[in-house]
């Protein structure tokens, strides 16, 4: 009797599971998702290449049937679960419990086809209690979370894949759109907006210090002569003036300075004392979006952080799941709470009812538990900092902290507000105002105290002790300052804010924010300056192209009714085909062209790429100034001159009047250093987009003249006629080496260098490339490698610890930016990823998915071997074509992003990229080939094929080694490539089921694909 299978996603959770269920269980890991619609062309089954829905993998005509594929990683996941299940007497599918994880278990049953009984496991933590109850009483799968999260990735397919290209013809290529991605970067254009059309206000106002018998204290000026002193909130944001019919008194410096002077000499008395007792309940118990907001403000972390040591911490048993937007609490958590406060702070600390929470949200789809420190008996903080790393260690402390705080005493006090009138000698009448706060008792801030978010003061929260003044005691001003003050414009959204407004607009949900905010960061829609998202000119070029032809796309209202829509999915109240039905083709009466097929072909239609692109600034002397978002990048246009933008530059920033005097400043056209001797033609000073160069000669249509970069030493101001000529005769030749190689010297792309033969060096900065001598070009050839590139190579920029193998693991600046390395391996930065809030723990991450990674399909093309790997014999001509052209769509094909999909190459493109026939035809034709040649009109003739070598063999992509070899020597055809081989192995089909009809793509021994299309997803008889 083999023994029980139990797969979960991930390796780290798989191993903490394998501790708790000990060696009477198999515990493996599906690293994910092992199946998903087609990522690029490649990805795409050559039966389905030529179906005019393969380029969204999404059939719209047939009931919206996605078409799966196996992910890269998946087809070696799946042969080894596989093995294992072949051994095990039951099958336990034990993802996560929201959406996503039900998706994946589901996946799995698919693909395995189990024939053993299979069993659904959910705990929201990862502790023996947990997991003991889970298989006592296990579950069936739950296919409404499965249809509402297979809904979410169609729609956002199809939003992506049909929205995106709209962007590539009207702003400019390699832009995506997204269901929440759109509304995500509206809302931060919108907050700039409203900074750009900010016009500040400014105020005086007085302080003054007084003194009496019981004290002294500070107040503040609030009323002239019965009349409010104007503050911050009483001025227009877009006009700087004060808010029409307000009867204010506005102090200038010259009105302050005046009024001081008269109130020292003024006399004062208490005129009134207010106290008001106060209570002030704990916060509740952290939620995913609530953890990530604070996390963000007390470590300034942003979101992807905050989750992936979340993750950790819960594969490790540390916390509960950390993907929910429930506030309830377990009576076992409740319990251990209240246990640790009365021992820790005494019984005065435990509140006489346990504080019960209750969730506003609406989705279904998250775990039912609040995040908490995991298990019965709450590990301490001192543990965990013995035990765990720096950041789990603090995220773990944060968790423990507002848990024991939510289940804690109210803190209570006293609010004290005190009134000083002060009479001038002309009886003028200034009444200053004290605000205090004491605690008679801390209650939960013992623990636990919320910060706020960056743009937000509460005065209030600083305590302030007042001395105990009663109304009438006489005072004196000691003291009184005038201050001036400007009104701020509306803070920028961080990762803290941005998510707070998601979560309060109903957008998205808490799981998928951080994936959000990473997508934007990555795709160039904004950047971070500091701990805020600053938009750049395309955010606002494709929010305006949004907001015009797809207006209701990017609502926030209607994108927080499409997820109510999938939660009522969820919850089995709605059928996906009649909601994507709904969001496709649109059936509403009172918006007869809602359907995104209608919104595209009218925007393709209306939109004007001139008027999308460009964004007003505002105009100087009658002149308006414009910016504009171009195929190269944004740039300012004030009548017919026109100026390239930095890439991250803040809009803000750049006012009418800094734009017009932007572009003026620019510097004029080409200058004319001289003549060149040797040629007579004119030597051209240009400062370029990539910077400053020289030109020898007129450019023309015919010959491109000979061009040089101006290398860093060299200032514009600087060049003379002869070092352009200098540069412009370079290479330049010193001399022979000690082989006997010509040495020479070469201004690169990347900087200067010496080369001779194959031996090439860095030339390091302080030595010029015009100066440099033979024997100086000697020492840095005859250095190692290594130090000769000395200051040019990489240098350090963070030390960051050891890796688990005891290598340093250090973060280094090289020519395409930051990289995390081990000495092994190496790991770009992902975009909007500071060095600073870079930790161990995340470049280990890095590193680790770089050494996992599939070969590039950029340097070596898809399916092309990693270095070091065995070499494969020979490709046939045809198959070297077929790389070429594997590489050519590679490079136009844009990465999708998990949650919100970006489109792939076009139909054209896929056709140029299917499999080359030539292996297969050479050999003898069988009789179901000459059978579809004789009925060309019977499509697709590999159905026929098919059939034919279905008869030949049961199971052809299971064939023994005997049967394949009997099967070519019956051919008659030389043995071909191992590559070519593989395209040759007959196409199967699983026989039809009651279950969704599952179609296999041709069986290729290296990377076999599954590929499945369905109706609707349907659970295991054995469940």
């Amino acid at each position: 009797m083999g023994k029980p299978l139990v797969i979960v996603e991930s390796p780290a959770k798989a191993r903490t599971i394998e501790k708790f269920l000990g060696a009477g269980y198999q515990v493996a890991a599906s690293v994910g998702h092992i199946r998903d619609l087609p990522e690029t062309a490649a990805d795409i089954p050559k039966e389905f290449k030529d179906k005019k829905w393969a380029r969204t993998a999404v059939d719209v005509e047939n009931n919206f049937a996605p078409l799966y594929v196996l992910t890269e990683r998946g087809r070696e996941q799946v042969k080894t679960l596989k093995k294992m299940l072949s051994d095990a007497d039951a099958l336990y599918l034990a993802t996560d419990e929201d959406r996503e994880g039900e998706a994946i278990a589901w996946h799995l049953f698919e693909v395995l086809k189990p024939k053993v009984p299979v069993k659904r496991l959910v705990f929201h933590e990862i502790t023996d209690r947990a997991i003991k109850e889970a298989l006592a009483s296990p579950r069936a799968l739950n296919l409404d979370l499965v249809r509402a999260q297979e809904t979410r990735r169609i729609i956002d397919r199809l939003y992506g894949y049909n929205v995106s290209p709209v962007l590539w013809k009207k702003i400019k290529p390699r832009l995506s759109a997204g269901r929440v991605q759109s509304v995500a970067v509206r809302l931060i254009v919108d907050r700039e907006r409203s900074r750009m059309r900010f016009v500040p206000g400014a105020w005086w106002d007085l302080n003054a210090t007084f003194d009496a018998q019981a004290g002294r204290w500070a107040a503040q000026l609030v009323e002239l002569n019965d009349k409010r002193v104007a503050s911050g909130r009483d001025f227009e944001a877009t006009t700087g003036a004060l808010k029409p019919g307000a009867d204010l008194v506005l102090l200038n410096a010259e009105t302050a300075a005046s009024l001081r002077e008269r109130l020292l000499q003024g006399a004062a008395k208490v005129h009134k004392v207010q106290r008001k007792p106060f209570t002030e309940r704990p916060y509740p118990p952290f939620t995913t979006s609530t953890l990530q907001q604070e996390a963000n403000r007390k470590f300034k972390w942003p979101a992807r952080r905050t989750m992936s040591v979340a993750q950790r911490l819960y594969e490790t048993g540390w916390i509960t799941y950390m993907r929910t937007d429930s506030l309830h609490l377990s009576e076992q958590a409740i319990s251990a709470a209240r246990g640790l406060i009365k021992s820790q702070f005494g019984p005065d600390y435990v509140p006489n009812q346990p504080r019960m929470y209750k969730t506003s949200a609406k989705g279904a789809q998250e775990a039912h538990e609040a995040i908490r420190p995991a298990g019965d008996v709450f590990r301490s903080i001192t543990s965990c900092r013995a035990e765990l790393g720096d950041e789990e260690a603090r995220l773990y402390e944060l968790i423990w902290k507002r848990t024991m705080a939510c289940q804690m005493e109210d803190a209570r006090g006293e609010r004290v507000t005190v009134d000083t009138l002060t009479t001038t000698a002309a009886g003028e009448r200034a009444l200053f105002r004290a605000n205090g706060r004491t605690f008679s008792f801390a209650g939960y801030r013992r623990v636990y105290v919320e910060d706020l978010d960056e743009g937000a003061f509460d005065l209030s929260d600083s305590d302030t002790l007042l001395p105990p003044l009663k109304e009438g005691d006489a005072a004196k001003a000691v003291e009184v300052g005038a201050s001036s003050h400007e009104t701020s414009p509306p803070a920028r959204l961080t990762d803290a804010s941005l998510v707070k407004e998601l979560e309060s607009l109903g957008i998205g949900r808490p799981s998928t924010y951080a994936s959000i905010i990473e997508t934007i960061l990555s795709r160039g829609y904004v950047f971070k300056k500091g701990t805020s998202l600053v938009p750049t000119w395309t955010a606002f070029a494709v929010t305006q192209l949004m907001e015009t032809h797809f207006q209701e796309l990017v609502d926030y209202t209607f994108t927080a009714t499409m997820e109510d829509g999938l939660d009522s999915i969820a919850l089995g109240q709605e059928t996906p085909l009649r909601y994507l039905s709904s969001f496709y083709h649109g059936h509403d009466a009172n918006k007869p062209n809602s359907g995104l097929t209608e919104q595209i072909r009218a925007a393709e239609a209306a939109a004007d790429p001139r008027v999308v692109c460009s964004i007003p600034l505002g105009t100087v002397d009658g002149v308006p100034v414009v910016a504009r978002v171009g195929r190269f990048g944004p740039y300012i246009e004030l009548e017919d001159k026109t100026r390239s933008l930095p890439d991250e530059l803040p809009p803000d920033e750049m006012t009418a009047a800094a734009a017009a005097a932007f572009v003026r400043s620019a510097p004029a056209g080409p200058t004319k250093l001289g003549d060149d001797p040797a040629t007579g033609l004119a030597v051209m000073l240009f400062n370029g987009r990539f910077g400053p160069y020289v030109q020898l000669g007129e450019t023309s249509d015919d010959d491109k003249p000979k061009r040089q970069s101006l290398p860093k030493e060299l200032t514009p101001a600087e060049c003379t006629l002869q070092d352009a000529i200098a540069l412009l005769a370079l290479p330049r030749n010193l001399g022979k080496s000690a082989s006997d190689d010509d040495i020479l010297v070469f201004n690169g792309r990347f900087g200067p260098f010496v080369r001779a033969g194959k031996e090439v060096r860095n030339i390091p900065p302080g030595v010029s490339l015009l100066t440099i001598s033979r024997e100086q070009a000697l020492e840095l050839l005859s250095a190692p490698a290594s130090r000769a590139r000395g200051a040019a190579a990489a240098s350090n920029l963070a030390e960051l610890g050891e890796s688990p193998e005891g290598r340093r693991v250090v973060v280094k600046k090289g020519r395409f930016g930051a990289y995390v390395t081990d000495g092994v391996v190496n790991a770009t930065l992902k975009r909007g990823v500071t060095v600073e809030e870079l930790s161990l723990a995340d470049a280990l991450i890095l590193l680790n998915e770089r050494r996992d990674a599939p070969p590039s399909t950029k340097s070596r093309g898809r399916g092309a071997p990693r270095r070091g790997a065995p070499k494969a014999a020979a490709a046939p001509k045809a198959t070297a074509k077929k790389a070429v052209a594997k590489k050519a769509v590679a490079k136009k094909a844009v990465a999708a992003e998990a949650s919100e999909e970006a489109p792939k190459p076009t139909k054209k493109a896929v056709a140029k990229k299917a499999t080359p026939k030539k292996a297969t035809t050479k050999k003898a034709p069988s009789a179901a080939a000459k059978a579809a040649e004789a009925a060309p009109e019977a499509k697709p003739t590999k159905k026929t094929a098919a059939k034919a070598a279905a008869k030949a063999a049961e199971a052809p992509s299971e064939a023994k080694p005997a049967e394949k070899a009997t099967a070519k020597k019956a051919s008659g055809a030389k043995k071909p490539p191992k590559k070519a081989t593989a395209k040759k192995a007959a196409p199967k089909k699983a026989a039809p089921e009651a279950a969704p009809a599952v179609a296999e793509a041709p069986a290729a021994p290296a990377k076999p694909k599954t590929v499945t299309r369905k109706a609707s997803p349907k659970a295991p008889a054995e469940a």
